[in-house]
């Protein structure tokens, strides 16, 4: 009997202590628990602490703003302290309740770099950028009455010929050229203007005593930061050539109309008795030898408008072209026929007539379509010439892997578009190289140029000049 109340104490205890740790392992289990939901709720500040200590950003910003944060919002750190910049973070609104992490004090450095990829991601997507036209139409419409700008850089000795080119230029009992060439052009386009005046577009005296004057067009760089002292730079840079015409209208793309009429209105009142006009883009190689020969016989009293003419070409509709016009600026299912800018020529007499249709016309932002409205006016209609390649030179699709930037295939051309300041450079340097052989000439001048008199009508199409896919390189 001793010997079972004995076992029984004995088992007893063994119970006791086997239910007293047991107990232990329950109140440790709830300790811990209790550890995760602090933690979870953000109650601990030594723990945040540590987090802020280890951010990549500098510790002594972050927790010199992050203390006087942690008592505003509790909720508001899981989220944020992903972000490098802990400061401009704005707290939640106490009303808000806060979102739980799981495990906060895991954080690898994966996490991290992925949560801040997918940051900005998610704020472009919630707010998608709506489709806009890249011109303000209704700003343009209300200010198009805005036509007269002051000549802010003038040459108005630019058309009186002295000296020796008397002998050209004066034979008819008129000092003026022979032919203006007019180029467009932007304040930031020193380069472009300096090519020009080494190759075709230099002055002087051609074949058969004609004399030849040029000038660039310009308006206000709308951004003037982009070109410091702009103004200065243009200023002595007519000092020296005394080729810069500026007017003070902000030198855009739908402001070129105001470049062509300003342009024509120049003309009539300081190079009024001028025989022709080549009137073109800075980026075109023109070959001004096959042009003048094209002038023969022409006379300068009579209409004449020559160039690459676009028939029933439609309105862009499509609002991401370059060339995009809404109905409300222009209801018409065909424009007119017009030119392309690239380069086109016309008579003194065409001239002056413009520079009065072109005042009675509505302004309309394409240039190339407001010249052919003014044309329509006069009832001038414009003529094409083969040679005329404003669009550039399209790739043979017959022959994929023939090269078009060759002089001799230059040479037969009048004006070619889209080419490079050194592209430009090259072909005036290889037309006029004396050892240039060719199958069909012997020199870079030699006459009869084969095009002479093609001087008609073609075909048109609806051209968008944004998607033109020319070849004009190697």
């Amino acid at each position: 009997m001793l010997m079972k109340m004995v076992t029984m104490r004995r088992l007893l205890h063994v119970k006791g202590d086997v239910m007293c740790t047991m107990l232990l392992l329950v109140l440790f289990c709830l300790l811990l628990y209790a550890r995760q939901v602090i933690l979870a709720s953000g109650w601990d500040r030594p723990i945040w602490k540590l987090e802020i200590h280890g951010s990549t950003s500098s510790s002594r910003t972050l927790l010199g703003a992050s203390r006087s944060k942690i008592s505003q919002s509790a909720g508001q750190f899981p989220s944020s302290s992903s972000e490098p910049q802990l400061p401009p973070c704005k707290p939640q609104p106490k009303s808000k309740p806060p979102q739980p992490k799981s495990k906060p004090q895991v954080k690898s450095k994966g996490k991290s770099k992925s949560r801040r990829k997918n940051v900005a991601p998610t704020k472009a997507a919630g707010k998608p950028l709506p489709t806009l036209p890249p011109f303000d139409f209704e700003t343009y419409l209300r200010e198009k009455d805005k036509r007269d700008f002051n000549l802010v850089i003038d040459q108005p000795e630019k058309c009186h010929i002295r000296g020796a080119e008397e002998k050209g230029g004066a034979r008819e009992g008129t000092n003026a050229p022979y032919m203006l060439i007019a180029v467009k052009s932007i304040a930031a386009d020193f380069e472009k203007r300096q090519v020009v005046r080494r190759t075709w577009g230099k002055e002087g005296l051609f074949q058969n005593d004609v004399s030849i004057r040029t000038v660039f067009l310009l308006g206000v760089p709308r951004n003037r930061t982009a070109l410091p002292l702009w103004d200065r730079l243009l200023t002595y840079e007519s000092q020296a050539f005394r080729d810069i015409l500026l007017w003070d209208f902000d030198d855009t793309f739908f402001n070129l109309t105001l470049k062509e009429t300003h342009f024509l209105k120049w003309v009539n009142s300081s190079c009024h008795d001028v025989k022709f006009i080549f009137k073109g883009d800075a980026d075109v190689y023109v070959n001004i030898e096959n042009i003048l020969e094209m002038l023969q016989g022409q006379k300068p009293d009579k209409d004449l408008f020559v160039g690459d003419i676009i028939i029933n070409a439609k309105p862009i509709r499509r609002r991401s072209s370059k060339y995009y016009v809404p109905e409300f600026v222009y209801g018409g299912g065909l424009y007119p026929n017009y030119a392309g800018g690239g380069g086109f020529v016309m008579s003194g007499l065409t001239a002056r007539k413009l520079s009065s249709s072109c005042q009675q016309v509505e302004l309309f932002p394409i240039d190339d379509v407001f010249l052919g409205m003014c044309l329509q006016l006069i009832g001038v209609k414009p003529s094409r010439h083969q040679g005329f390649r404003t669009f550039g030179i399209p790739r043979p699709s017959a022959a994929p892997h023939l090269q078009t930037f060759d002089p001799c295939f230059y040479r037969e051309l009048m004006v070619v578009h889209s080419l490079s300041v050194p592209q430009i450079w090259l072909m005036w340097n290889l037309l006029h190289d004396p050892n240039l052989s060719c199958h069909n000439r012997t020199s870079p001048t030699s006459w009869p140029f084969k095009w002479k008199g093609k001087i008609g009508k073609t075909e048109g199409q609806e051209t968008d000049y944004g998607e033109k896919q020319v070849f004009v390189t190697h």
